[in-house]
């Protein structure tokens, strides 16, 4: 037992909006590729079978859309890429190692967080026009066959680029120990934030505001 002051890096808000969109994006890629090839027919059983599968994942897909544009919004500036993240990606083989010289301090985010979330704004906006392109009967009956079909192969390929996005920031979210409970419990601890982004632990431990960092708190 010990204990351990906790940092606030997500509010209840926030978090919230991150579940909606990782719950619409699972319902998302497991009936998108239901409809995308038979071997993955019986993932439609998930939405209540071939036709409900067909006819919700539109809907879900504009529910997805809207989660991530106010997700979008909120961390739209800690996602910006400074000269800070170029330095940092040109060492990042050694820092893996542990035999990286003096780079510059990690914010919010580091850049490989960042190249996710700009992929990920780039493909839902993607997914998002190259589908009411193909949403039947609402949309489909206004554009022209071979738009259709060009709709449909940028679809499917956009919605693999996002599967295997999503599965990297599931696989790092794990890898790096700590990470988990920032989206769970909203929390991490000062040692956390010191080691991966030290820049941003630094940044709101000189804000005034006592809602930014709790008391300390007992961790098991």
């Amino acid at each position: 037992m010990s204990h351990e002051r906790l940092i606030r890096r997500y509010s209840a808000r926030e978090r919230i909006n991150h579940w909606i969109v990782a719950m619409t994006f699972i319902l998302l890629a497991l009936s998108g590729l239901a409809l995308f090839h038979p071997a993955f027919f019986f993932l439609t059983n998930l939405l209540g079978g071939g036709t409900w599968s067909r006819i919700l994942h539109p809907f879900i897909g504009v529910v997805l859309f809207v989660a991530f544009v106010f997700l979008a919004a909120k961390f739209w500036r800690d996602n910006e890429i400074t000269s800070a993240d170029w330095a940092w990606q040109k060492h990042v083989g050694a820092l893996l190692k542990n035999q990286a010289p003096y780079i510059p301090e990690t914010g919010k985010y580091n850049i490989g967080q960042k190249y996710l979330f700009w992929l990920l704004i780039v493909t839902i906006a993607v997914l998002l026009l190259s589908g009411i392109v193909m949403w039947q009967p609402y949309f489909a009956p206004l554009f022209g066959v071979s738009l259709i079909r060009i709709a449909t192969l940028v679809h499917a390929i956009a919605g693999f680029i996002a599967i295997i996005a999503i599965v990297v920031h599931i696989y790092a979210g794990i890898w790096v120990r700590g990470s988990i409970r920032a989206m769970t419990r909203g929390t991490v601890t000062a040692a956390w934030a010191k080691h991966h982004h030290p820049a941003w632990y630094k940044a709101i431990s000189r804000e005034p505001s006592s809602e930014r960092i709790d008391p300390p708190a007992r961790s098991y």
